[in-house]
């Protein structure tokens, strides 16, 4: 399925170069070789799903759509099998996918909500598979009209000449903030990090953001500190993979470091959000996913460490909200010590 707003976007946005669901099958584009080579991972079953998910075929914002649709193939397994054994498997499926990405929260809410969806419809007698795959379709319209609205909020905060620093791969947001900023007739610059081992930022962000027509350039991740010092950045943004209610902003590891740079240059540091996570009170309650450390001795498949160390790879840090200037979202741009506000205006 092509949906309406895809031409807006760089192809990496579009949702159907993400993830779609043909005829049992979820072919999801395998980010760890995009922009080099353009190849879509088949997925015959949500298990398969599941497993690209967790070595890097896609991730960022591209998981919870691979959610979505792994969750019809699920449904179309069961979906001659009655009411009790339809949930039972749809869980089963949820809890797996949930399981993949602990961190982001977004795995978590697609997961569910397909769930819902099959339930219902079982409970109902109707089809089982093509309820999950309309609500699968209508959460991926639901989820972009939030990012544009999230995105002109963004691009509200850029100014006319501003260059823009990006930290890893903040997805379809950073996408939507530069259309918008471009549809106000804005002329920006961006700076991309590399952001290892998997180099999101200088192959997805970079690539994104220049098939636009900004003027990108690419920095090592040991760069953030002396281009600001150098008076080359006016604005940092990045993502969120989980925010908490006090505030906290987990993101790819790196973002720590950058926004206390930021913080100390004076420049504004924002991050992309869809708001906190109302059970998690402080970091203490956020499951900070750690990969395997072997992972930091490669570079896109290339050893670039002696065989003689063992290497450490967590995914994410949390960056305390004093170092973070606002939380952009759908409905606004919060101070960070004020997220409960955000669930008063949904």
């Amino acid at each position: 399925m092509k949906f309406k707003f895809s031409d807006r976007l760089p192809f990496l946005n579009r949702p159907e170069n993400v993830a779609r669901y043909e005829d049992g099958t979820v072919y999801i584009l395998d980010r760890r070789k995009y922009p080099f080579n353009v190849d879509f991972v088949a997925c015959r079953t949500y298990e398969d799903v599941a497993v690209a998910i967790e070595t890097m075929v896609t991730q960022s914002y591209g998981p919870k759509y691979a959610t979505a649709y792994a969750m019809v193939q699920a449904a179309r397994a069961l979906k001659r099998e009655k009411a009790d054994a339809v949930n039972a498997g749809l869980r089963k499926a949820a809890d797996r996918m949930i399981s993949t990405r602990p961190t982001n929260d977004a795995v978590k809410i697609a997961a569910e909500r397909m769930y819902h969806a099959g339930k219902d419809a079982a409970a109902a007698g109707g089809d089982v598979e093509q309820a999950v795959l309309d609500a699968a379709d209508a959460f991926v319209i639901e989820d972009n009209e939030r990012m544009d609205r999230l995105g002109k909020n963004a691009a509200n905060l850029i100014d006319d000449g501003d260059t823009v620093l990006n930290h890893c791969w903040a997805d379809t947001t950073i996408a939507y903030t530069m259309v918008n900023v471009l549809e106000q007739g804005k002329k920006i610059k961006a700076i991309c990090g590399e952001t290892r081992p998997y180099l999101q930022g200088a192959r997805l962000t970079a690539n994104a953001i220049s098939e636009l027509g900004i003027p990108t350039t690419v920095i090592t991740d040991n760069m953030s500190a002396h281009v600001m010092s150098l008076g080359m950045v006016d604005k940092f943004f990045a993502g969120c993979d989980r925010l908490t209610m006090s505030g906290h902003v987990f993101n790819k590891v790196g973002t720590l470091q950058i926004a206390i740079c930021a913080h100390h240059y004076g420049i504004p540091f924002y991050a992309f959000s869809f708001g906190p996570d109302p059970k998690a009170k402080g970091p203490e309650d956020v499951v900070n996913e750690v990969r395997d450390g072997n992972e930091s001795l490669y570079c896109l498949g290339v050893r670039t460490a002696t065989p003689n160390v063992s290497g450490f790879y967590p995914a994410f840090d949390a960056t305390p909200p004093e170092f973070v200037s606002g939380i952009v979202t759908d409905t606004g741009v919060y101070p960070a010590f004020t997220m409960k506000y955000y669930w008063d205006k949904k």
